[in-house]
């Protein structure tokens, strides 16, 4: 029998369509996260909004200084997002709240990279320029990065940046954890040694989820009941307790399963062993071979006027 392009075609939808019969199992997806990383809380009832830690980020991180106006306050006048120059920001909200003379009470907000446990950007690096270290770090490699910015994309929490201003040799920004200083000095994050107010608690992060949940529990009145980040696409190393709802200070809603899970898992399962390929073919052999099927039985491919 001759093989022309349409009998090739039909033989791929026919051989597409077995392949997808014989498609093995997906693997079960497994979570990636370290057995015992490091954490930090932000108890945001605490944070006065002084903007030091955004003052010991830059310094640590050779950024440059955080605009300091002569009016604190006009600087939250506008929402800030961490960007290449800055990896931690804080913003104020008014919730509704009043103090004693019926004022607007602020509620300010810091916010960085959350360094997920089972992280997005990780899972969408093609090149593995991202890493979930053991330390609880989302770390980045600049050696290996190829700009392709597929983190930025997948970031739920829309935290990487790029240096679009460097055009020979831009990157991907974004908080580091302070990885050198806790996995090399066994320190502290810039941010947290600086805090006046100690809004910021760090350690292993079961330590400071316990500590959560005990200023939850004594202090019922005065927190919302719920540790932010602790279950949130599969818990995060930043963690956060609040006197107002976290929607209300730029904490995106966000399901419990990590992003991951759901991208990986169909990975694995169109690309195992090579089949989705071959259905993909199939598909487009059998809608080809139904098109030119169309074509012949034209008028003006049968000499029709």
């Amino acid at each position: 029998m001759k093989l022309t392009r349409r009998t090739f075609f039909k033989f791929m939808g026919v051989a597409g369509v077995s392949a997808t019969g014989l498609a093995p199992a997906a693997h079960a997806w497994e979570s990636k996260a370290p057995p015992d990383p490091y954490g930090c809380l932000v108890d945001l009832t605490r944070c006065v909004g002084c903007r030091k830690c955004e003052e010991a980020c830059s310094t640590v991180n050779k950024l440059p200084a955080p605009e300091r106006p002569n009016c604190q306050c006009t600087i939250f006048e506008k929402k800030r997002r961490p960007d290449d120059k800055a990896f931690t920001v804080v913003n104020r909200y008014f919730t509704g709240r009043l103090d004693e003379f019926d004022k607007p009470l602020p509620t300010f907000a810091k916010v960085q990279c959350m360094h997920c446990q089972d992280p997005a950007c990780v899972s969408a690096c093609i090149v593995g320029a991202l890493s979930k270290d053991e330390t609880g770090a989302v770390h980045y490699d600049v050696n290996k990065c190829i700009g392709c910015r597929y983190c930025m994309v997948a970031c739920p929490f829309e935290i990487p940046a790029y240096e679009y201003r460097d055009p020979i040799t831009p990157r991907v920004r974004k908080c580091t954890f302070c990885y050198d200083r806790i996995k090399k000095d066994g320190g502290l994050p810039g941010c947290v040694t600086i805090c006046p107010t100690e809004a910021l608690t760090f350690g292993r992060r079961e330590t400071v989820l316990t500590l959560a949940h005990k200023r939850l529990k004594e202090n019922p009145g005065k927190y919302i009941q719920q540790v932010y980040g602790e279950k949130e696409v599969g818990g995060t190393s930043w963690l956060y307790i609040s006197s107002v709802p976290f929607d209300q200070v730029n904490l995106p809603v966000l399901p419990e399963t990590p992003s991951p899970k759901l991208s990986e898992t169909l990975q694995h399962s169109l690309f195992s062993y090579l089949w989705s390929p071959i259905a993909l073919f199939g598909v487009l052999g059998v809608f080809m071979a139904k098109s030119n099927k169309a074509k012949d039985n034209h008028p003006q491919h049968k000499g029709g006027a």
